[in-house]
């Protein structure tokens, strides 16, 4: 009998929760995106359940636009929130175990302040620090660092490869034990152990060292999304974690495998990269319980902000009336696949605008309403299948989604044996079960040792 595989998870506890209409839920802080105290409860009860990792997505704008017009007021997502990288070192100081991760553009920041910035969160956190790597894509994101458009796509992957090629080297300025502190001999560190970097590529020149050095984890945690062709070769030859983004077992399967497979041609082994999908849990002791804590959000749907997240499929519906049919598109659609896609379930289910409306806000992404017992089976399902090494959850509102996660099911996945009862480490290195960092000078020196003929003994 084979051994059960084991699967590491992740919390995302940015703002208020992922449905669109956490804000309006009675248990919810509505200003809780501008409060720490909001925050530090959700990562101390991720820490409670053993969690691997607390999860921060950011942005560096508004990207909701307000269209139909008057939407964007009426809608609490992602509209104001704490700066991750401030807020992080806030949390280590106040958790032990759980990993940091947090999301920082690659397009609109330098290397040298993100590798400086992540170095920093992982001395504070002794080890627990984690960058997730994005390329900015939004005109309103650009608008903020004076462009009236974002870079075009093939520039900012190629911006972003480059970017954390530099990071990688700028955290490899320093080898082990470089410094000696010898206070009697005066000297402070071993000059034959620092490195510049001397970096000279089309998008930076960085000469180093950076200024931040003996790191716990050796460098902290790399993740990446990797869905397109470039994210995907970027994750296979430097991530540790990649946050996907499949919401069904086949395409997820096909995914891993394409993927894993990478891994090989950079010198890295299948296990060295952890897939994790993003999985919204709505859990309840009996399904009627979780069935309703989702209705209770869906009621909260303003039909306004339903609409904007129509308006990118099918343009604007407010003329419409609300209770009335899902007109056919009539102008040639920018996205046909997509519009084909939503109008044949809208033919399928019979459905009115405002119940299109309270789909497309409820109802995007990898989503399961039950007990922890149907939750468990569906994570099962995907590790068994090599579909993920394990999951991001993405609670429907916090702090009450997270709670309910911890309470519920992580003592079923535990009963399980699919999931740790205690931390096996102290770095998120460790808890991720990856290997260590070999910082590539030392490494190099020890090759060149090993090179070396030996002296012939008489």
């Amino acid at each position: 009998m084979s051994k059960k595989r084991m699967m590491k998870l992740g919390m995302s506890i940015r703002g208020l929760g992922y449905h669109p209409s956490a804000w309006r839920h009675p248990d919810v802080p509505a200003n809780g995106s501008l409060c720490f105290e909001h925050y530090l409860r959700s990562a101390q009860a991720a820490e409670r359940g053993k969690i691997d990792m607390i999860f921060f997505a950011d942005g560096i704008g508004i990207r909701e636009k307000d269209l139909p017009r008057g939407s964007l007021a009426r809608s609490g997502y992602e509209i104001v929130e704490m700066e991750p990288m401030t807020l992080l070192p806030a949390i280590a100081a106040l958790t032990q175990r759980i990993g940091l991760i947090s999301t920082a553009s690659t397009t609109y920041n330098e290397p040298y302040h993100i590798a400086r910035k992540f170095a920093t969160l992982d001395l504070i956190s002794k080890g627990r620090a984690g960058w997730n790597i994005v390329t900015s894509w939004s005109d309103a994101e650009a608008q903020n660092f004076n462009r009236a458009k974002h870079l075009d796509y093939d520039t900012r992957y190629e911006r972003a490869a480059e970017f954390v090629e530099v990071v990688k080297g700028l955290w490899d300025s320093w080898e082990p034990e470089a410094f000696v502190y010898d206070k009697e001999g005066g000297q402070f560190y071993d000059e034959r152990r620092m490195h510049l970097l001397e970096h000279k590529g089309r998008h930076f020149s960085v000469r180093g060292p950076l200024n931040v050095a003996c790191m716990p984890q050796g460098r902290p945690i790399m993740v990446q999304a990797g869905a397109s062709e470039p994210g995907r070769e970027i994750a296979a030859q430097s991530a540790d974690v990649i946050y996907a983004a499949q919401d069904n077992i086949v395409a997820a399967t096909v995914y891993y495998q394409d993927v894993k497979r990478r891994l090989a041609r950079h010198g890295r082994d299948w296990d060295d990269l952890k897939i994790m999908p993003a999985l919204r849990p709505i859990v309840g002791t009996t399904r009627a319980e979780a069935q309703a804590k989702f209705d209770r959000l869906q009621e909260l749907v303003d039909p306004l902000v339903g609409m904007a997240r129509v308006y990118n499929v099918l343009g604007d519906l407010s003329g419409y009336p609300l209770d009335g049919p899902v007109p056919e598109p009539t102008a040639e659609p920018q996205m046909r696949s997509a519009v084909e896609r939503v109008m044949q379930r809208v033919r399928e289910n019979g459905w009115t605008i405002r119940q299109l409306c309270q789909e497309m806000t409820g109802g995007g992404g990898f989503r399961i309403v039950g007990t922890a017992a149907d939750v468990a089976d569906v994570m099962e399902e995907w590790i068994d299948a090599e579909a993920c090494d394990g999951f991001n959850i993405t609670p429907n509102q916090l702090p009450a989604g997270c709670e309910d996660f911890v309470a519920l099911v992580i003592p079923e996945l535990q009963r399980r044996g699919r999931f740790r009862t205690e931390y096996e480490g102290t770095t998120l290195r460790e808890n991720l079960g990856l290997k260590p960092h070999v910082n590539r000078y030392a490494r190099e020196a020890e090759l060149q040792a090993k090179a070396q003929p030996r002296a012939l003994v008489s």
